[in-house]
Formats: C-alpha cells, sequence, structure tokens
C-alpha cells in the first residue's frame, strides 16, 4: 500500500503512524531497535500490510491492467491507485476529513523529525510541500504521482502518459477491485493488532 493507506490503518495512534510511513527506511534489526516500541509495532503493521496487499488475489487482479504498461511496477501504480480511492471513499473519508487529516500526520511526523531517518524526512518534504496525502483524491494528483514515480525509477522507460491512460481506461475495475481488498485488508491489520496489544 501507499502512504495514504499505512497511514489510515495506524488508527490515529501517533507512534503506530510514524512507525507505519517510516518503514521502508529502516533496514535491519540493529535500526528498529533504535525506536520506541510504539515506532517498532507500526514499522512490523507496514510490512505486514505490504505482504498481505502482495499476496492478495484482487491485487494481483489490478495489476493485471497495469502490466502491459510498467511490467514488474504494476505493483507500485496499483498502490497508488489504492490510496486514490481510499482517499474518494465516502465511507471513510469526505474532502473536508481528508484535508484534516493530512495535516494532522503531517503534524506528527515534524514534532519527531529528529528522530527520523533523513533520507525519510527528505521525502516527506516533498510529501508536506505537494501534499500527496490530500492530493491523491483528484485524478490530477494522482496523474502527478504517476509521474514522480516513473521519473524515479530506475528501470522503468515507459511515459507516464502511457501508464495514466490505462488507470483512466479501467478506472471503474481498478476502484472495484480496492472495494473488494480494502475491508479485508483492514480487518486483517485490525486483528494483527489486537493480537499483538492482548
Amino acid at each position: 500500500m501507499n502512504y495514504l493507506a499505512h497511514a489510515y490503518l495506524s488508527f490515529q495512534q501517533p507512534l503506530l503512524m510514524t512507525g507505519n510511513l517510516i518503514a521502508d527506511y529502516v533496514k535491519g534489526r540493529q535500526q528498529l531497535l533504535q525506536y520506541e516500541s510504539g515506532i517498532q509495532q507500526g514499522i512490523r503493521i507496514h510490512r505486514a500490510i505490504d505482504t498481505f496487499t502482495d499476496q492478495h488475489p484482487v491485487t494481483a487482479r489490478a495489476k493485471f491492467f497495469f502490466r502491459p504498461s510498467c511490467g514488474l511496477y504494476s505493483g507500485v501504480f496499483t498502490d497508488l491507485v489504492y490510496d486514490h480511492f481510499l482517499a474518494t471513499d465516502q465511507e471513510r473519508f469526505t474532502d473536508d476529513t481528508l484535508y484534516a487529516f493530512a495535516r494532522s500526520v503531517y503534524g506528527e511526523i515534524t514534532i519527531r523529525e529528529p528522530a527520523l531517518p533523513p533520507a525519510f524526512m527528505e521525502m516527506f518534504k516533498y510529501m508536506q510541500q505537494y501534499d500527496w496525502l490530500y492530493n491523491y483524491r483528484t485524478v490530477t494528483g494522482i496523474e502527478r504521482a504517476f509521474k514522480g514515480i516513473t521519473h524515479r525509477a530506475k528501470y522503468l522507460e515507459t511515459n507516464p502518459a502511457i501508464i495514466f491512460a490505462a488507470f483512466i481506461e479501467h478506472y471503474d475495475a481498478l476502484q472495484a477491485c480496492y472495494h473488494d481488498f480494502f475491508p479485508s485488508l483492514q480487518a486483517h491489520v485490525e486483528a494483527l493488532l489486537k493480537t499483538e496489544n492482548s
């Protein structure tokens, strides 16, 4: 999953959310143990979310729509469009509550900046500046994110317009994938947290 989903699936627990967002920038057990227990839990939950998502048959169905245009990067773009459909899911966010949620996430990360990985904070600077979490809600925001991924990807030479065209062409089918998948992911994370916290 992408950043909005990881933040959302932290259930307004600041330390859990922090770990959930920085996990890709924490390598090895030694780095993990540098953080307090709540952040460590967030890192573990992030990795569990990614494993569940990558192995889920609905994700395989969604990736199919991107594979002709971006091959092995299909999972990256699937994660991103899942965030788009989460941001537009009226049962979870309105325009106002998404805006407020994004401000809350940015604030929690900012106050913990000295303890967080410098590479994460470099990325976070752009996340906050361009308001990624809120702008995942718009098609224009997703198009901009597609361009950013394509620019940063070492081995992806496809024109981002081609990948974005696949998103638009299969918009309804991808949205259906999100609705088929996300409730099961949330239930999985809730069960993990219940087990860990019991």
